[in-house]
């Protein structure tokens, strides 16, 4: 009995050896049933053991040496299908898939594409001939893979014949860029004229121009080495030599290749780089001669092992020196570890890789992980059985979780990911108009007139969606200031910011338009004409005044040359908002700040004169009296106080002149504006008119309870109050605003300003004048003295210079008419003897005679 059961089990693995693919079903890796299926091509084994038959036989025979970072690739396109199954990408339609392993060898993966391109629903598995094949319907409607660019350009020649699309994940010959011989192909990862050229660059920085190459005998390599030969050339680095390794490891030269390459490395003693376009398995033969050797070099890796797990489980590995080497880019693992870490749940009726894996990690349960890949790998050289139970492979996988992570090349799991994607967001887009769960609904050809994504219009550019495949992406509107004007643009153009802007989504770039305060804006028709008033009201105030010359109240004011003085600053002030407005130029924007500067503060010059006059009239102090005496000198101080004023506006025009600017901050438009030069002169300036209208503002407060018919000093009290609330405010209204309406602010500031201190000064007096006559006459005018006089505490200290001035003034009203004159003086002399009585009682330095002497101050 248990010589029958050894017997048995003999007869199970030659069969399993001689008879690996007995039907086209057993051809197929690993299978899952869907509406849509997805072909898959991976090198799970590294080769087809050979025919001993003789003749020999078009048998597809076993294949041996499983790697396990391949067995991972299709792991990583079974998970992406499965998450595209449980999204909503394809709602109710289901992917599915059929893997064939290649083994590494042109001629099996020929054999899949035959069985790809196969009829659908056809139960003998053929290939009709047809003229046209734009309604065949195959049975699988696109394909990932192959990972081998030799094993990819032939694959891809016979599915060319349908247009079927095939998607390489890892692929990276330059030839494949050809759309006429490959119009079907497409890859998620870049062509080796990019490598070629990094490595180059990585040569010319290291200062490096002494170097040896190693590639394959095949279309990748031949290709790669002719690019990379180029570029070198171009940079003056030279190649001390060109090993070529046979492509396969099926071929039995393979050794012999390898051990003259060392030699020919040992031989070349000067050459310390070598750069490696190799496949793993080849790496891995050449480092382990290589370390029994003790060559120590520098090797710059390609993309195809660069990443490799299985080079660095090499024993002593650090011997053979430095590795350099280029990787695709990484995306998220996070899913596809969970994946893993849960791989014991997953279904394996259909996955015979999964099978063979669980039974391999059952032959190495004993070894340690950093011998695992050696032990799997030199058990797969001979043949186990495909049957494991459940619960077998369970335990293996769970316990080798973490080495199969090991063996993970992110690069290339990524690149998978983003094949799968992109063909489920080419099928998602032909399924929206029509019925996908039919697999008749398209043809496969279909598929390469799709997209990830729909193309971005015009004004859009692509955004990659949260699943970080480029390939697929959401088309999003150009950001203000931006602008595509072709279609699928990954990023869009920047606008010239200082001449033109975009809008959202926009197609081409506008021109700014060029704005500032203009004449027909609203607010300026509005401040013109509040200063064409204000320039109105001065010319009638002026022509008032004239009018009444002689009267009390003007000379009370100073007199005409002082008034006419003051007017003309007004007007000025007015006129000055003109320069405000209108399209800036450098005359404009050098004339309107020195004009008001110097207009307003000759206006407040005078006005401090006023006060100065008011407080010497009615001062009944000595000391202060004879302090404002010799401080009265009315036309130097207004020279001075002009003067200064002028020297400062002169210095900033010299050092630092206003002039036009263009502002091109804002998005949409260009603001001509004057720029101020310096903001410090600019801040002098109106500082300095604050320090004399200050001044001014303390002299009229202390003479703001003298007679009030006659008295300004409360209204020029009144009026620099205006002045500083105006001025106060227009600092930080000027420092917060931003446009064209800046301008617009320090107008309003002016008129407001200037219309304060216009009114409070002129005003009052013209309500006299016009309003109530019969106070503005000689006798009311000393009646009011007298009063005012007799009835303060403070005019027990009059000064003698009062005194005289008050009687100086004291005159015949009417000449004319004797018997009225009479009788003025006479009142007059009523009036003056009491108080001049109660000035010589509390005053003993008060003269007995009045000095006929008229002081201008009245």
């Amino acid at each position: 009995m248990a010589l029958l059961i050894i017997l048995i089990t003999c007869f199970v693995i030659i069969l399993a050896t001689s008879h690996s693919c007995q039907t086209p079903d057993d051809f197929v890796a690993a299978t899952s049933p869907g509406h849509i299926i997805i072909g898959g091509l991976f090198a799970i084994h590294e080769k087809m053991l050979s025919s001993e038959d003789y003749p020999r036989r078009p048998q597809i025979q076993k294949c041996v040496g499983f790697e396990i970072s391949i067995f991972l690739q299709t792991l990583a396109m079974i998970h992406s299908i499965e998450m595209i199954n449980n999204s909503t990408l394809l709602s109710g339609v289901k992917l599915g898939y059929e893997i064939y392993d290649t083994c590494t060898e042109v001629t099996v993966a020929m054999a899949a594409a035959l069985r790809i391109l196969s009829k659908f629903n056809c139960s003998r598995e053929t290939v009709e001939f047809q003229c046209d094949y734009s309604s065949y319907i195959p049975r699988v409607k696109a394909v990932i893979g192959s990972g081998y660019s030799e094993i990819t350009m032939a694959v891809s020649r016979m599915l060319n014949l349908q247009l079927m699309p095939q998607v390489s994940y890892e692929s990276t010959a330059e030839i494949l860029s050809d759309k006429i011989r490959f119009p079907s192909f497409l890859r998620t990862v870049p062509s080796d004229f990019y490598q070629t050229k990094a490595m180059v660059h990585l040569i010319l920085k290291s200062g490096w121009n002494w170097i040896g190459i190693i590639t394959t005998d095949d279309d990748y390599g031949r290709l790669a080495l002719n690019a990379f030969a180029i570029q070198t050339a171009e940079k003056n680095v030279c190649i001390a030599f060109k090993e070529v390794l046979p492509a396969f490891f099926s071929d039995n030269t393979i050794d012999i290749r390898i051990n003259q390459t060392l030699e020919k490395i040992m031989a070349e003693a000067q050459v310390n780089v070598i750069v490696v376009f190799l496949r793993q398995f080849h790496v891995f033969s050449l480092f382990n001669k290589a370390i029994e050797r003790n060559i120590n070099k520098i090797w710059i890796a390609s993309d195809n092992w660069s990443t490799a797990t299985k080079i660095t489980t090499i024993p002593n590995v650090k011997k053979i020196g430095k590795v350099v080497g280029f990787a695709f880019k990484r995306g998220n693992m996070s899913s596809f570890h969970s994946f893993l870490q849960n791989l014991h749940m997953f279904p394996s009726d259909n996955n015979k890789p999964l099978h063979e894996c669980a039974m391999l990690l059952s032959a190495c349960a004993h070894v340690k992980d950093s011998e695992l890949s050696q032990c799997i790998f030199n058990h797969s050289q001979g043949t186990l059985p495909y049957k494991a139970n459940k619960e077998v492979i369970k335990k293996n996988f769970f316990l080798r979780n973490d080495f199969l992570w090991d063996y993970a090349e992110p690069g290339l799991i990524h690149s998978i990911q983003l094949a799968v994607f992109a063909l489920g967001y080419a099928i998602r887009d032909l399924c929206q108009a029509q019925d996908c769960q039919n697999p008749n609904a398209f043809q496969p050809w279909e598929q390469i007139q799709s997209k990830c994504s729909l193309e971005c219009s015009p004004g859009q550019m692509k955004k990659t969606t949260r699943s970080q495949h480029i390939c697929c992406y959401e088309c999003v509107n150009c950001p203000e200031n931006h602008y595509s004007n072709q279609t699928d643009m990954d990023h869009c153009l920047l606008c010239n910011n200082e001449t033109h802007w975009a809008p959202v989504g926009s197609t081409m770039c506008f021109e700014k338009e060029v704005e500032y305060f203009n004449w027909n804006d609203s607010l300026a028709i509005l401040l013109l004409a509040l200063s064409l008033l204000g320039i109105i009201f001065v010319l009638v105030i002026g022509i008032i005044f004239t009018r009444n010359l002689n009267t009390p109240v003007v000379k009370s004011s100073g007199g005409l040359m002082v008034c006419y003085v003051i007017l003309l600053c007004h007007f000025l002030n007015f006129t000055s908002t003109g320069f405000f407005i209108g399209e800036p130029q450098d005359f404009t924007c050098k004339s309107r700040q020195m004009l008001f500067g110097v207009s307003f503060t000759l206006c407040i010059s005078c006005i401090l004169m006023k006060s100065l006059k008011i407080l010497l009239a009615f001062s009944f102090d000595p000391k202060l009296q004879n302090f404002l005496k010799c401080l009265y000198k009315p036309i130097p101080i207004i020279f001075t106080c002009t003067g200064i004023q002028v020297v400062i506006c002169t210095l900033w025009l010299i050092f630092a002149a206003p002039a036009v600017e263009e502002n091109v901050s804002l998005p949409r438009v260009i603001i001509v504006e004057c720029e101020e030069g310096s903001i410090l002169a600019f801040g002098t300036m109106l500082g300095y008119i604050a320090i004399l209208a200050f001044i001014c503002f303390i002299c009229a407060f202390k003479g703001r309870k003298l007679p009030e018919n006659y008295n300004e000093a409360k209204f020029i009290t009144f009026g620099m109050l205006i002045y500083f609330i105006a001025w106060i405010t227009f600092i930080p209204v000027y420092a917060t605003t931003f446009g064209k309406y800046l301008p617009a602010v320090e107008i309003i500031v002016i008129l407001i300003s200037n219309y304060g201190i216009l009114c409070c000064t002129f005003f009052p007096k013209c309500y006299v004048i016009i309003c109530k006559q019969e106070t503005n006459t000689k006798s009311a005018f000393l009646k009011t003295i007298y009063s005012y006089s007799s009835h303060s505490a403070d005019g027990l200290a009059m000064s003698h210079a009062s005194l005289d001035s008050i009687n100086s003034n004291i005159t015949v009203a009417n000449p004319s008419s004797s018997g009225k004159s009479a009788t003025w003086q006479k009142g007059k002399d009523l009036q003056a003897q009491p108080f001049a009585h109660l000035c010589r009682v509390n005053a003993t330095s008060i003269s007995k005679t009045l000095p006929r002497k008229r002081i201008s101050s009245i």
